[in-house]
């Protein structure tokens, strides 16, 4: 029986661990690596990786910073960050990489999804889709650290992703993000009705109880989270955490499977 994953979502920018609110002001919360042999014990269903900074300063993916992650990684690894090329995206596979998430690039050549998924398969491509609502309250795609406002519907683009053959839609909301107050159900909940490919969802879980509603909203789901699992407590105490087997299996036989 397929089950909703749970997964920690790890922000990576000059090769350390970052937490940002609404794709601003990054906070250092510690080394990848050390934070990826914690999941490790904790053995977490699946982990993300993405690099904020490669996109924007127009470089390359950090092969060794990758290798260094997947050598470690035992649980499905996906890196997102600066990839542009099939050439690319073959080489991080090589390096043990499970999927590779791409962004602004598959919204700027959405022909790109097709080319990668055709060679590599589906399953190993992953689209994130970054939301916000604009000046007029409108939903709309955003790259480049939410710097760079595209104009594209997020709904049609998840469609058009989907027919090029993606794999995996990551659904994460800009205005949620670190914030801890919930997830953003209105656009989450169009996007679902709109697609039928896995979907994950990022930006805004700050309790368990929200993880729990989402998957209860939509059952099997990627359900990802970063500041919920790097920080502890009203102070945001940093603290690499994540649902021991007791507390995962609660949450399941509560939102899932009741």
């Amino acid at each position: 029986m397929l089950y909703p994953r749970i997964i920690p979502c790890l922000l990576v920018k000059n090769k350390g661990l970052v937490k940002t609110v609404k794709f601003k002001d990054p906070k250092y919360v510690g080394d990848p690596i050390n934070a990826v042999k914690i999941f490790n014990e904790k053995e977490v269903d699946e982990l993300m990786v993405l690099d904020i900074d490669a996109t924007r300063e127009n470089r390359e993916p950090d092969y060794k910073m990758i290798e260094n992650l997947a050598v470690e990684c035992r649980m499905p690894l996906c890196y997102g960050g600066g990839i542009k090329t099939v050439e690319q995206a073959r080489k991080i596979f090589g390096l043990g990489v499970e999927k590779i998430a791409i962004s602004s690039v598959a919204v700027n050549n959405p022909e790109l999804v097709k080319t990668i998924a055709t060679q590599v398969g589906s399953q190993s491509v992953v689209v994130v889709i970054d939301i916000k609502k604009n000046f007029l309250g409108k939903y709309e795609i955003y790259t480049h650290n939410a710097q760079k406002a595209t104009g594209k519907n997020p709904i049609e683009f998840a469609k058009l992703i989907e027919d090029k053959g993606a794999g995996e839609i990551v659904v994460n909301s800009i205005d949620n993000d670190g914030l801890m107050k919930g997830f953003d159900f209105y656009i989450i909940d169009k996007i679902r009705e709109s697609v039928s490919i896995p979907m994950t969802v990022l930006g805004g879980a700050g309790t368990l109880k929200d993880i729990g509603l989402l998957i209860k909203r939509h059952g099997i789901i990627g359900a990802a989270a970063g500041s919920l699992f790097v920080f502890k407590g009203a102070f945001r105490a940093v603290l690499i955490n994540y649902p021991n087997k007791k507390e995962k299996e609660a949450l399941i036989n509560e939102y899932f499977l009741s």
